[in-house]
């Protein structure tokens, strides 16, 4: 009987649900999903519930931007391929796709995540430039958080080479012997939140749970309990009070995420 309700209705079903304070998955409105990391050299594993994501990063060597020759770059990409979800379609991006790839770029930029002038190596010569392949694996709703928890947990396993220019050839020489851990200065996480009919707000939705919403919200903050980025694609106005409620939760979640970095970080340092 449920079930074919699920099917029929999908909405009444789930406001069936919301008017409990509860969701279909059992959760309560302000809970997220089990969230699990797995980290290897310069690449990490998320997922959130059955959400899963998958980062790697790979440095090249480049000459610096004109307009700012002391700094290296750092590239975002986030794929959305068929194998994730029926929802996407082989070829270029999609929207959503190069939407989230602009939303990283932005969150990269405005937490300052790490120093580009890290990245110079001999200024208006030479650069690193780091490519963040983010990719997804199973789409089940918020993506963009499980993007920035495996951007940051890659970011912080990171080692780069040892480069210097030879004055006598002027050409770059690698020392792949010594290693450089990446200095990541900030720690910023991502709580995204679905609106339903236009009042309740629920986080960390799955894929049917966007689908049926009227709005969506993602709220970036620091650990220092800085907002780092909003992200609102249209949809339903928040009030004062209730994005407050957001960003608290989200600083809440900034605690609970860098803890489960930090402890995984330990963890292969140990071994």
């Amino acid at each position: 009987m449920a079930a074919g309700f699920k099917t029929a209705e999908p909405l009444e079903y789930h406001r069936s649900f919301l008017k409990e304070n509860c969701r279909p998955d059992g959760r309560e409105l302000g809970e997220f999903r089990t969230t699990t990391l797995n980290i290897a050299d310069g690449s990490a594993l998320v997922k959130i519930g059955n959400t899963t994501i998958i980062c790697g990063i790979k440095g090249e060597l480049t000459a610096p931007p004109v307009d700012t020759p002391n700094k290296g770059y750092i590239v975002p990409n986030v794929d959305l391929p068929p194998l994730c979800s029926s929802r996407f379609r082989p070829g270029p991006p999609g929207e959503q796709a190069q939407a989230a790839s602009q939303f990283i770029a932005d969150v990269i930029e405005s937490s300052q995540v790490m120093h580009r002038e890290d990245l110079c190596i001999e200024k208006g010569k030479l650069c690193w430039v780091l490519y963040c392949d983010i990719m997804c694996l199973d789409y089940d709703g918020n993506i963009l958080d499980a993007c920035i928890i495996a951007l940051l947990a890659a970011l912080k396993n990171v080692q780069l080479p040892d480069v210097h220019i030879n004055k006598e050839t002027d050409l770059a020489e690698v020392n792949p012997k010594q290693k450089t851990q990446l200095n990541v200065t900030k720690n910023p996480v991502g709580s995204s939140f679905a609106i339903f009919d236009d009042t309740v707000i629920i986080v960390d939705p799955t894929a049917e749970e966007e689908n049926l919403s009227t709005g969506m919200i993602t709220i970036v903050t620091d650990e220092d309990e800085k907002l780092c980025a909003v992200h609102k694609p249209g949809g339903t106005e928040l009030s004062g009070e209730k994005l407050q409620d957001c960003i608290s939760r989200a600083m809440t979640r900034n605690r609970e995420v860098s803890k489960l970095i930090n402890e995984v970080m330990n963890s292969v340092k140990s071994k």
